[in-house]
């Protein structure tokens, strides 16, 4: 799929949920409540590769392939998404993903957060850099997603929903959109959010 069938898809969702005026936030709100209904009736945790719609039943490859049941069931479970918790199995030492390919490659594991206030009436969130940059580079999030400047980068959930800023991952390879808590985590007044002073970053492991 070509980078210009992508900007149409993207123009298009982004053409309809401004159709949708006031009632969009209805919509978001049904595909959310959708997407954990269809969770919810899913029969087991993870079909078997040959049948789930993905892989070719009838290819040799697929007596091959591990299974996910196999692969995944000692991992902390969770109750959406692929139903496991990624960074608990990381920082539990149960999976040791490879931080890079090339010996020369720099990793970059941050620490630091970034508190988004702009949420209505809604909880504040909380960007947590370490648990991305765990798996990540920051160029693949910098400068095309966001800018490297706390508070400079236009983000709201009508992006997201159309698969763009954070939407481009959550949803697709990581915990779904259904998950509002786990961003919107920071109350306002609470200790989290004293914590940041006026500011929109800080330090993880500076109390």
């Amino acid at each position: 799929m070509g980078h210009g069938h992508s900007r149409r898809s993207a123009s298009r969702a982004r053409a309809f949920w401004r159709a949708a005026g006031p009632v969009r936030w209805l919509l978001a709100a049904l595909i959310a409540c959708a997407g954990a209904l269809a969770l919810a009736a899913a029969p087991g945790l993870w079909q078997k590769i040959g049948a789930d719609d993905v892989h070719d039943p009838h290819s040799p490859a697929v007596g091959v392939l591990q299974e996910p049941t196999e692969a995944l069931q000692a991992l902390p479970r969770d109750t959406v998404g692929a139903r496991v918790r990624w960074v608990d199995a990381l920082d539990r030492g149960l999976i040791q993903p490879r931080t890079n390919i090339l010996p020369e490659t720099k990793v970059n594991l941050r620490t630091t957060e970034v508190l988004l206030r702009n949420t209505g009436e809604m909880p504040m969130v909380r960007f947590p850099h370490r648990q991305h940059t765990l798996w990540l580079d920051c160029s693949n999030c910098h400068d095309e997603l966001f800018a490297r400047a706390a508070g400079t980068t236009r983000i709201n959930m009508l992006l997201i929903l159309s698969g763009e800023k954070c939407g481009l991952c959550h949803g697709a390879v990581a915990f779904p959109l259904t998950e509002c808590k786990r961003c919107h985590s920071v109350e306002r007044g609470s200790p989290e959010h004293q914590a940041f002073g006026k500011g929109l970053v800080r330090d993880a492991n500076v109390p």
